[in-house]
């Protein structure tokens, strides 16, 4: 028996929690409140348009900003007909809105109103006053101005679209996308958890847990923002992933204490050897769980990408977060409340969840894979390599107001904007900065630019681009618009003949002049280029990384080696399903979206990230429960067995409070928040009961002692041990064993 002050971390954090159960939830309740506090009164530092600079078009924001141009926050009321003629009452309802909009203090400026080509609409720009960071703060009074219009002109579509608008139409959809996670996957988590544990205050406690660390998290992040700043998901993304993790990692946990103090005996005590036994086991399980999302996540880091840079900074402190709340709290809780954990029940699910007896299900679900491991392997990762098999048509492209829910209004309306004047869609920012005695040129040959281009159909002609130049005569600008979408093939191509042909047949002929090419088009191009450069770096990051904390826990490299390959097995499954599901529209009706025939640029990646973390819940899990019974002496067949067979329900129930956080975000407005919905949720199912059930216990079974390389201590000890001692022990030999 160890000493106290030998005994594991885990163990010795929860025996103190347990003997002092109100002093560790006193300071769990303070460190809550003192996270959320802080984030609050730091506030939130959000990315802005410098931090996400990558690439060209990087250099493009940049050169523009040097020139200090005054660029006020610009916003267009657009009145269209309702049934595509337009109204004759429409000048009035424009001379109506200009009327309205100079009498606000909010708008700097009003111009004339502008017909559309073909007559199908009017056009009445406006300039808001004030800095335009913070036009979003001011548009409301425009759009209420825009409003009152509508209901005095029925008739006709009158409709505001801007960047301020747009960004404050999208800003709420993600606020009530937000609650709307909130509000569904709690009660869900929490019904699921009853089903789980058949009792009241049991199935609480791990949705408690969850909660009070996302709200720690919401708190960290904020501080953590003037360090990394935050982009508008990362919420979104502490939520899903706090609930995931934070109930899994209590559910592992409660679990084992559950089933250790139903086989210790009766007495004083009882209670805190189990929650010491569950600290060494399921308690060391967590904080590998914990570490591998940790490092994984951190691979995030390596994409030079500020939104990956977040939403991995986020995931990281909400993961940590759980992990301490597992822990600490946790363990006193558990003490504290002693048999009272288990009520009030629920008479039949309390029974059919205590159910007395060996198991019959999973015993019958693993017999292929350990009668017939080959035939097993063979069939099973072969259906997960077909399922995979659509990834290989996996197009990318980065998020757009194509990519926008059209219920959102002003994306219905920036749509008509666009169809009725191509100018204010997509556009090339063209920025030069050169000598102040070459501005003169640099003029000339953006002109010439300009007019290579008119009579182009791959850029709009329905207004002539200005050409812009700072007062100190160093920097030129030119916005060349496109009448496709950001992500079109047609707008791609014309940033091609921007950058290879007409800027090098112009301005690249003015000495001392550098050029760059800016804007939606260029940025998302870039943005994927960026990110087909950095992806094997990551990719390389996260699975290195992982092969070594699975390598340290394990003290086996086939056990590493295996648990890579698998992961690697259930994200290109999961690829080949969100290809399936958002590159076709056979899924739009069920899951409200519309297919663009791609799937957003940073899904996969994050994805892929975030399941090999997550999916180490599982492998750590039940890998651990074989090591035990194979170290005290079962052969390696019935090690299996013994292992996945008494944490199959831990596994299957965390996998399905998994699959419900992350279902719930499949069904939320914006695409993106559905993409990484169904991706994780079925990367989640396809890694819990295909993987676990029918591939890796097939896989260990055909290695036998050789899962264990290059360690010995499996072999000897089932050389000298019976199986009968599988299940005795006392806390203490369980952490020597599993240590």
């Amino acid at each position: 028996m160890r000493a106290d002050n030998q005994q594991p971390a885990t163990v010795r954090v929860a025996r103190w929690s347990a003997t002092h159960p109100w002093r560790a939830i006193g300071l769990w309740v303070v460190f809550v409140a003192a996270c959320f506090a802080v984030g609050g009164m730091a506030g939130t530092n959000e990315a802005t348009d410098a931090d996400e600079r990558i690439g060209e078009s990087g250099r493009a924001s940049a050169i523009h900003e040097e020139g200090n141009f005054h660029d006020p926050a610009k916003e267009n009321v657009l009145i269209t007909a309702r049934d595509g003629t337009l109204d004759p009452a429409a000048a009035a309802a424009a001379a109506d809105v200009a009327e309205r909009m100079r009498q606000r203090p909010e708008v700097a400026g009003v111009g004339e109103p502008v017909p559309a080509r073909d007559g199908s609409a009017l056009l009445v720009p406006l300039t808001i006053s004030g800095d335009a960071k913070t036009a979003g703060e001011r548009v409301q009074a425009l759009l209420d101005q825009t409003a009152a219009a509508q209901r005095d002109y029925p008739q006709l579509r009158v409709e505001q679209v801007g960047d301020a608008s747009i960004g404050k139409g999208i800003t709420e959809q993600v606020g009530t996308d937000l609650a709307r996670a909130e509000l569904l996957s709690l009660p869900v988590t929490l019904i699921i958890m009853i089903i789980v544990f058949g009792a009241i205050i049991a199935a609480g406690v791990p949705v408690l847990l969850a909660m009070s660390a996302v709200g720690a998290a919401f708190g960290l992040s904020a501080l953590a923002s003037h360090v990394i700043p935050a982009v508008d998901s990362v919420n979104s993304v502490i939520l899903l992933m706090g609930m995931a993790v934070g109930v899994d990692y209590s559910l592992f946990y409660l679990k084992r204490e559950r089933e250790e103090r139903e086989r210790l005996d009766e007495g004083h005590g009882r209670h805190v050897a189990a929650v010491e036994i569950a600290a060494a086991t399921a308690g060391r399980a967590v904080v590998v769980s914990g570490l591998a999302v940790i490092v994984s996540m951190a691979g995030l880091y390596l994409a030079n990408d500020a939104v990956f840079a977040s939403l991995g900074t986020g995931s990281i402190i909400v993961v940590a977060v759980a992990v301490l709340g597992s822990l600490t709290v946790l363990p006193a809780l558990l003490a504290k409340l002693g048999r009272w954990v288990d009520r009030p029940r629920i008479p039949l699910l309390w029974k059919l969840t205590n159910r007395q007896g060996p198991p019959k299900v999973w015993p019958a679900l693993l017999r292929p894979a350990l009668r017939y491991p080959a035939v097993t392997l063979i069939v099973s990762t072969g259906a997960m390599v077909a399922l995979a098999l659509p990834a290989l048509d996996l197009n990318l492209r980065s998020a757009s107001a194509e990519t926008l829910p059209k219920s959102i209004p002003v994306v219905a309306a920036y749509d008509r904007l666009t169809a009725a004047f191509p100018s204010e869609g997509a556009s090339h920012l063209i920025a030069v900065r050169a000598p102040a005695e070459r501005s003169g040129e640099v003029r000339a040959a953006l002109a010439g630019l300009v007019d290579r281009a008119r009579g182009n159909p791959l850029f709009a002609q329905d207004a002539r681009p200005e050409i812009r130049t700072s007062a100190d005569g160093r920097v030129s600008l030119v916005r060349l618009a496109t009448p496709y979408d950001e992500n079109s093939p047609e707008a791609v191509e014309s940033l091609r003949v921007v950058r290879q042909d007409l800027l090098p047949a112009t301005v690249g002929r003015v000495a001392g002049a550098e050029h760059a090419v800016g804007g939606g088009v260029a940025g998302n191009v870039d943005y994927r280029d960026n990110q087909s450069d950095t992806l094997p770096l990551v990719i390389g990051f996260v699975l290195l990384l992982t092969f070594l904390v699975m390598a340290l826990t394990f003290r086996s490299l086939v056990i590493a080696l295996s648990a890579l390959v698998l992961n690697a097995l259930s994200a290109a499954a999961a690829f080949g399903v969100l290809s399936l599901v958002f590159q076709h529209t056979w899924a739009e009706g069920l899951l409200g979206f519309e297919s663009n025939g791609a799937i957003i640029a940073w899904i996969p990646l994050f994805v892929f990230v975030v399941l090999v973390g997550l999916s180490m819940d599982y492998h750590v899990f039940a890998v651990s429960r074989i090591r035990e019974a194979a170290l005290r002496g079962m052969p390696t067949k019935a090690a299996v067995a013994h292992g996945i067979t008494r944490s199959a329900g831990v596994v299957t129930s965390a996998a399905v409070v998994m699959m419900s956080v992350f279902a719930v975000f499949a069904f939320l407005s914006m695409v993106e928040m559905k993409e990484m919905g169904v991706g994780l949720a079925t990367a989640v199912f396809l890694d819990a009961m295909v993987i676990r059930v029918l591939v890796l216990p097939s896989l260990m079974a055909l290695l036998g002692r050789a899962n264990w390389w290059p360690s010995h201590a499996v072999a000897r000890a089932q050389g000298k041990r019976s199986p009968v001692q599988v299940d005795s022990g006392s806390p203490h030999g369980v952490a020597e064993t599993v240590h």
